[in-house]
C-alpha cells in the first residue's frame, strides 16, 4: 500500500481538544507508516529481539500502537495483546502465563513490570513508549533513531507465529490464542472480499485491532476520541465529529458504541451521509440499534454484523436490511438471532452438543437442519491452539486427518438457506427439569417489553435440574419509580413469558440496575456473575 498510495493518509489520531477550537489530528501517510515501522523493526533487532520472542504490547490506541504492531510483525517477534480493561488481576495473570521476553509499553506498564519482576523473569527486551523513569532500556524514540534501510523483510509463511491474543474471559478464564501470519492474512482477504472494501476508503476504528486490517487494505484509519476499554461510555459527539472531519465512509465498533451513537442521532436528528458501511461485532446487535443507525447513515448504506470468536473470525455475516426485513420478526418470538451466511473460506457444521472432549470427527454426530446443536468451523482464519490454559485445546479442537475443526462453544441451528441462528453459549444453557432452555430465544421474549433494555436467563440450583430465573435491566429512562410500579412491571413480564411455550417455565423474574458485561465490547452479558446474585436474591425472599 505504501508503494501504491504513498501519500494517502494511513492513520489519523485525535489530539486533545482545546475549548471550541476545531479538532486537530496527528497523521501518518502509508509511506511514513512503512518507514516508521521499518525503523522501529530495525531498532528492535539492534537491541537484541529475535524471531519468536514473545513481546507484550501495552500502549493506548494511536499512531504508536499501529506502527509498533507492524514493526513487531516485521521483526518476527510474537506480539502479546491483552485488553487492559480486564482488570489488573486478570491482566497480570495473563501476562505471567504468557511469560513474555519483554514489554513494549507506557511508563506505568514498565513501573509495574519492575515492581512485579519475579513474575516476569524472562522479560529482558523492554521498550518504554513515552518518558523513561528509573529503569533502563531504550524508549520508542531511541528505536526511531535506527536506520530504516538496515531492516530486511522477514521470510514468513502461513504457519509463522505472529501474535497471542487473549479471549475476553466472558465464559471462563481468558485464554491466549495463537495466531499465525496466515490467520491474519486470511482474515484481511475474507473481510475485503465479503464487504467489497476498496483502497481509498476512510474507516472509523472503534476497535483498535481493526485498524491493522485497514492498513493492509489501503483504507485510512481514523481513531476516535474514546476509551477503548469502555465503549459503552463513548461520547457520541466525538464519533460524529470524526466522521465529519474525515468524511468517513465505513466504521467498526461494538454494539455498545452504535447503541449510544444511534440514540444520539435519533434524539438530535443527526445524519451521517458519508457513512455507507457500518460493522458491529462482539455480541448480537439488537434490532433497535440497527434501525437507528440505518436511519442515520447514507440512504444506500447498510450495517453488517460479522459473527465469530477470537479463535475464529470472521465466520458469518448478515446485513441490517436482511435482519429488519425478515429475521428480526422471528427473533422476537424466540427463533434465536440469525447471524447470516458463512464467509467463502469457512466450512461449518452443527453437531450434537456435549461438554466432553471430541478427539476426532468419528465421534461427531451432525444434527439435522433446524435442530439446535453446537457449531464447529474450519478454515484459514481459524486458529490452531491456545498458548495458555492449554487444557482447553482438548475441549475446543477436533482432529480431522491432517486438519482440524474448532468448537466455538455456541449453540444454534441452520435454516433452509443455510444461515446460522445463534441461540446462546453452550455454557449458558439452563438445564431445567423439563429440558434445556436457551438464553437468546428466552431473553428475546422479555426484551420485547418497551421498558426492557436487555435481559439474562440464568439457572439456580443443581446443574441438571436448575431453576430458571430471568434478570431484567430497564432502559435508563424507564427506571422503577415505586414498589407499585415494580410490581406492575414484574406482572407484565410474567404475562409475556406465560404467552410463549418456551418461556412458560420461568416463574422468577428479577430487576437489576445494570447487568455486568464483558470488557472488550461492553455487550456480552456476564451470566456467570448473575447466577450467584440471583441465588442470593431467592434466598433472601425465603
Amino acid at each position: 500500500m505504501a508503494a501504491r498510495f504513498p501519500d494517502l493518509t494511513a492513520v489519523a489520531a485525535p489530539r486533545p481538544k482545546k475549548g471550541n477550537q476545531p479538532r486537530r489530528y496527528d497523521t501518518l501517510s502509508f509511506r511514513e507508516l512503512e518507514q516508521d515501522s521499518n525503523r522501529l523493526a530495525a531498532g528492535m533487532l539492534e537491541m537484541g529481539m529475535r524471531r519468536g520472542d514473545r513481546i507484550a504490547l501495552l500502549t493506548p490506541p494511536g499512531i504508536d500502537f499501529i506502527s509498533l504492531v507492524f514493526a513487531m510483525f516485521k521483526a518476527g517477534v510474537v506480539t502479546v495483546l491483552i485488553d487492559p480493561g480486564m482488570g489488573k488481576g486478570n491482566l497480570l495473570q495473563c501476562l505471567e502465563e504468557t511469560q513474555p521476553d519483554g514489554f513494549v509499553g507506557i511508563p506505568l506498564v514498565q513501573a509495574v513490570r519492575i515492581l512485579k519482576r519475579r513474575r516476569f523473569p524472562q522479560a529482558r527486551h523492554n521498550v518504554t513508549v513515552g518518558r523513561r523513569w528509573f529503569w533502563g532500556g531504550p524508549t520508542i524514540a531511541n528505536l526511531r533513531r535506527a536506520n530504516p534501510a538496515a531492516y530486511r523483510p522477514l521470510e514468513t509463511d502461513r504457519e509463522t507465529p505472529a501474535a497471542i491474543i487473549f479471549t475476553t474471559g466472558s465464559t471462563g478464564p481468558p485464554k491466549g490464542v495463537h495466531f499465525t501470519h496466515g490467520n491474519f492474512s486470511a482474515q484481511a482477504d475474507q473481510i475485503q472480499e465479503r464487504y467489497q472494501i476498496e483502497p481509498g476508503g476512510v474507516d472509523l476504528a472503534g476497535f483498535p485491532l481493526f485498524a491493522l486490517f485497514n492498513c493492509a487494505m489501503g483504507v485510512t484509519t481514523v481513531i476516535p476520541d474514546m476509551d477503548p476499554t469502555r465503549p459503552a461510555d463513548i461520547d457520541p459527539r466525538n464519533v460524529l465529529e470524526a466522521v465529519r472531519d474525515w468524511n468517513v465512509t465505513q466504521a467498526f465498533g461494538s454494539p455498545a458504541i452504535w447503541n449510544v451513537v444511534g440514540r444520539y442521532c435519533e434524539t438530535h436528528n443527526e445524519k451521517l451521509p458519508t457513512l455507507r458501511r457500518v460493522l458491529s461485532a462482539g455480541a448480537p446487535v439488537p434490532p433497535h440499534v440497527l434501525q437507528r443507525m440505518k436511519a442515520a447513515i447514507h440512504p444506500e448504506g447498510d450495517i453488517f454484523t460479522p459473527y465469530g470468536a477470537t479463535e475464529s473470525l470472521p465466520v458469518a455475516s448478515i446485513s441490517a436490511s436482511e435482519v429488519l426485513g425478515e429475521t428480526a420478526a422471528k427473533t422476537a418470538v424466540g427463533a434465536g438471532t440469525c447471524v447470516g451466511r458463512r464467509f467463502s473460506g469457512i466450512q461449518w457444521k452443527v453437531i450434537r452438543a456435549t461438554s466432553e472432549p471430541l478427539e476426532t470427527m468419528a465421534e461427531v454426530e451432525e444434527m439435522p437442519r433446524g435442530e439446535i446443536g453446537e457449531i464447529i468451523v474450519q478454515g484459514p482464519v481459524v486458529t490452531k491452539r491456545y498458548e495458555t490454559r492449554t487444557e482447553a485445546n482438548r475441549y475446543h479442537k477436533i482432529q480431522d486427518g491432517d486438519s482440524f475443526w474448532h468448537r466455538i462453544g455456541d449453540l444454534g441451528y441452520f435454516d433452509e438457506q443455510e444461515r446460522f441462528w445463534f441461540c446462546g453459549r453452550k455454557t449458558h444453557c439452563v438445564h431445567a427439569a423439563h429440558g434445556p432452555m436457551y438464553t437468546i430465544p428466552c431473553e428475546a421474549i422479555f426484551n420485547e417489553h418497551p421498558r426492557v433494555y436487555r435481559s439474562a436467563l440464568v439457572g439456580v440450583g443443581a446443574a441438571e435440574n436448575a431453576r430458571p430465573v430471568m434478570i431484567v435491566e430497564t432502559w435508563p429512562e424507564c427506571r422503577i419509580t415505586s414498589p407499585a410500579d415494580e410490581q406492575t412491571l414484574l406482572e407484565e413480564l410474567l404475562a409475556l413469558g406465560q404467552a410463549h411455550e418456551h418461556t412458560r417455565p420461568i416463574a422468577d423474574i428479577m430487576l437489576h440496575a445494570s447487568l455486568p458485561v464483558d470488557i472488550r465490547h461492553n455487550a456480552k452479558i456476564f451470566r456467570e456473575k448473575l447466577a450467584p446474585w440471583a441465588e442470593r436474591q431467592l434466598q433472601n425472599q425465603v
